[in-house]
């Protein structure tokens, strides 16, 4: 991957979510319609797929890079995995803003939230709780909390939420997801699952128009690569790293 958000990291992703309060279409071709002005522009998203209480456009998986795009019943999503570049992510997202409100007739009183997700996915099959507190609680005061001894850390996953530029409509989130059951510790038997850094950045609204979602979008992503170059992948990404290669 060219870009340097997935140096440190098993898979990168660029996700988007569009939170409405109405309910979404579901007519055939008010979806297809939608779904074939994506494809029209990204060739590659060519697959149909339907999940519970979602229908999906993807596309193959090649390399370990794939983009999508998911309606459910109060929202839309677009992902992409690996992107060659932040760019190439923002695309899609872009495309998705630009079109989804017209296809679904969603007007801007609609939308609750436009978040942007940066995700860090790192692989270990180990006690993926106890490398998040090694690598980033143990030399802290809450490391008082635990006596190591005769403790077994059950769940240690932490989140961070603030206002942006003390805007508490532009909020910006840090939460970390271990995937390490209580079984798989007393069992000593842990799957290769990542543990994965998430970090979102949502304008909430009310929004004044639909053509202001562009700019609220440049708004997120620049947030969202400076709070990621200059705390999260230093301060968490890396730390969580390096406590994966010693595990």
């Amino acid at each position: 991957m060219s870009s340097s958000f997935g140096a440190m990291c098993t898979d990168f992703y660029v996700n988007q979510k569009i939170d409405v309060t109405m309910d979404l279409p579901t007519t055939r071709e008010t979806i297809l319609d939608l779904f074939d002005r994506v494809k029209k522009v990204v060739p590659v998203m060519d697959r149909l797929r339907r999940f519970d209480g979602e229908i999906a456009l993807e596309s193959t998986e090649t390399e370990g890079r794939y983009s999508w795009l998911a309606l459910r019943q109060t929202s839309v999503r677009s992902g992409w995995v690996n992107p060659e570049t932040l760019e190439q992510a923002y695309a899609l997202h872009q495309l998705v803003l630009e079109t989804a409100p017209w296809f679904l007739s969603i007007n801007a009183i609609d939308v609750e939230a436009i978040e942007l997700i940066f995700g860090f996915d790192l692989h270990a099959r180990a006690n993926r709780n106890q490398i998040v507190y090694d690598a980033l609680l143990a030399d802290s005061p809450l490391a008082n909390l635990v006596e190591p001894n005769d403790e077994t850390l059950l769940d240690v996953q932490p989140f961070l939420g603030l206002a942006v530029d003390n805007d508490p409509t532009l909020q910006a989130s840090l939460e970390i997801k271990t995937r390490t059951s209580p079984k798989s510790i007393t069992n000593h038997a842990f799957d290769d699952e990542p543990l994965s850094v998430y970090l979102t950045v949502r304008k909430q609204g009310p929004f004044k128009a639909i053509d202001t979602f562009p700019a609220i979008f440049g708004t997120l992503a620049g947030h969202a690569e400076r709070l990621a170059e200059q705390r999260v992948i230093p301060g968490v990404v890396v730390p969580l790293h390096e406590q994966i290669i010693r595990s």
